[in-house]
């Protein structure tokens, strides 16, 4: 395996072996190592010395199911620290194709630029004629120029205006570009560096074949049938998706109503995973309820939204952008969630950060919750760089400053996931205290078994899940896939697979020590950036003010946060 790294300041590039001591770091765990060792923390976001990274998982191009996700990691522009957004699609399976673990961007660059990556060469283009175009018909000029067979990693306008809500996106296996590297204001970074697109082109080149087939294969047979017998990924998910968390969280007091005021919406019936999917398969055409972002997933998690003529809208429909543009604006109208949902798409805006902006700006009085038009004008406004739009563009706690709201429900200057913290203490945990900023995907604790008002013994849930998330995202495995992969001690046989994969003895120890390293040097890069116990904390409003739904305020002692900080230096 090799390091691809690519200097946009000089348009030159240069290989590097994987040393062997690091073939188990990929992912999440290699681009919080490579930027924490390469990148001074107390850099701007958006200048020379800051890196962005492009990095495998460890089993991604390994074709075992639900393992093709990748990790961007850069400083991030909206937290001010570390950050890692992670994604499925196809670009991890060509990069695996190519032989390269990672792909490292430096440099900084004022044009924009097509970069090329094959197996012979990367060259670069300009990318003049894709500027200003919309995700859609920029990936089908792409695709009309180099190819249907490529994979496209691609930013929209937000990023070429390196706003802090940009998202770089890549092609799900049927070309479109809906698989987003959401958080933290990656495309805005890939901006900073006057990268457009990155093509990767795997023709000609051989499929990686693992070190050591028969333990490989016996790895992959244990983890196989996990999955076909664990309840969520051989039934829920390939039926509802995420959406199906809606009633989940709205029963909890935890589905985001009108700003994080709330934890409980009057409409939640109408934009549920159960209507979504009544509505997909009554419209019929090209409609599906179930749809696979990756090649050979088992889980199919996704779907594809039609409208009244069975006509593609959008792909995929997920429980957060249900939460951020539905509930959260006070919008129970399942279509209108969608269009909002295809804008952001449109626009490579993430959905989270751009659906906590719209909530706050509307909690100021820009406008009323519940009004669509308003909210769609805003994106408009986004997509022109009008000065509004510039301001939804900066993110949730920019349109709190900017309007003197108080209530701003984000963490490290990121805005929440649709998981109202004070209905679920454990995700309010990992909120305040993971370095990513507010990211479920950092440490879920939605599925453990406790009462989730209770503030008892939230920290201990959520730190131990901000190691398995660790683990998932560093190997490449879809988050779907972690309840099978550590239901039963099934870890050891994921211990087995990325053994005969990389060719080397991995244990379950293995495993878990590079998962506490991670989130140890993701810590120390916090802190030399400047981040103090202070940030790990939630919104003022939370501690003071009820929750009604879930009848609770957010409660977890602050020394008892403090713990997870101390543990994981140590």
């Amino acid at each position: 395996m090799k390091y691809l790294r690519i200097n946009m300041s000089h348009l030159h590039y240069k290989e590097d072996d994987v040393p062997t001591d690091r073939l188990l770091l990929g992912g999440r765990a290699l681009t919080s190592q490579l930027i924490y060792e390469e990148v001074p923390a107390t850099c701007h976001p958006l200048g020379p010395l800051n890196k962005i990274v492009l990095a495998n998982g460890v089993l991604t191009g390994s074709l075992a199911s639900s393992a093709e996700r990748t990790s961007i990691g850069a400083k991030s522009p909206l937290t001010g620290g570390i950050k890692e957004s992670n994604a499925g699609g196809i670009a991890g399976l060509k990069m695996g194709r190519l032989g390269y673990r990672a792909i490292i961007f430096e440099g900084l660059r004022d044009d924009f630029q097509i970069v090329i990556i094959d197996k012979d060469s990367v060259r670069f283009e300009p990318a003049d004629e894709i500027l200003g175009l919309r995700a859609s018909e920029a990936a089908q000029k792409l695709m009309a120029r180099f190819g249907d067979q490529v994979s496209i990693n691609l930013i929209g306008v937000s990023g070429e205006m390196k706003m802090n809500t940009a998202a770089v996106t890549n092609l799900d296996k049927d070309g479109s570009p809906t698989r987003f590297y959401g958080r933290g204001g990656m495309g805005a970074v890939w901006g900073s560096k006057g990268i457009k697109a990155v093509i990767i082109d795997d023709t000609g080149a051989e499929r990686n074949k693992p070190r050591n087939r028969e333990r490989f294969m016996d790895g992959m047979k244990n983890y196989a049938l996990a999955l076909r017998e664990h309840p969520g990924t051989s039934k829920v998910y390939p039926e509802l998706g995420t959406a199906a968390m809606v009633r989940t969280t709205n029963h909890l007091g935890a589905l985001p109503t009108r700003n994080f005021s709330t934890g409980s919406f009057e409409h939640y019936e109408s934009i549920s995973g159960e209507k979504m999917r009544e509505t997909i398969l009554e419209r019929g055409g090209e409609g599906s309820t179930t749809h696979a972002c990756m090649p050979g997933c088992a889980i199919r998690c996704s779907n594809i939204y039609p409208d009244e003529e069975g006509k593609t809208v959008t792909t995929p429909i997920e429980y957060e952008n249900i939460g951020l543009l539905g509930s959260n604006l006070g919008i129970g109208d399942l279509d209108q969630v969608v269009e909002l949902n295809r804008l952001c798409n449109e626009l490579c805006i993430d959905t989270i950060e751009t659906g906590a902006a719209l909530g706050v700006a509307m909690q100021a009085g820009i406008a009323e919750f519940g009004d669509f038009e308003a909210a769609k004008n805003m994106l408009l406004d986004l997509e022109k760089g009008n000065p509004l739009g510039r301001i939804i563009g900066g993110g949730a706690t920019l349109v709190g400053k900017i309007y003197g709201e108080r209530r701003v429900p984000a963490v490290k200057g990121q805005a929440m996931p649709a998981y109202e913290p004070r209905g679920i203490k454990g995700l309010g945990v990992t909120f305040a205290t993971t370095p990513q900023g507010a990211d479920h995907t950092a440490g879920q604790t939605i599925r453990a078994q406790v009462d989730h008002r209770s503030p008892e013994g939230q920290v201990e849930i959520s730190y131990n899940a901000q190691h398995v998330a660790i683990v998932v995202d560093s190997l490449g495995v879809c988050f779907m896939a972690s309840g099978p992969i550590f239901t039963k001690d099934n870890i050891k046989h994921i211990a087995n697979l990325v053994s005969g994969y990389i060719g080397q003895d991995v244990s379950e120890e293995d495993i878990r020590a590079m998962a506490r390293k991670c989130l140890q040097t993701e810590h120390a890069f916090n802190r030399d950036a400047g981040f103090t116990k202070a940030q790990d904390r939630l919104p003022e409003y939370m501690y003071l003010e009820t929750n009604e739904a879930a009848d609770t305020r957010f409660d977890v002692k602050d020394e008892e946060l403090d713990k997870i900080g101390v543990t994981a230096a140590h």
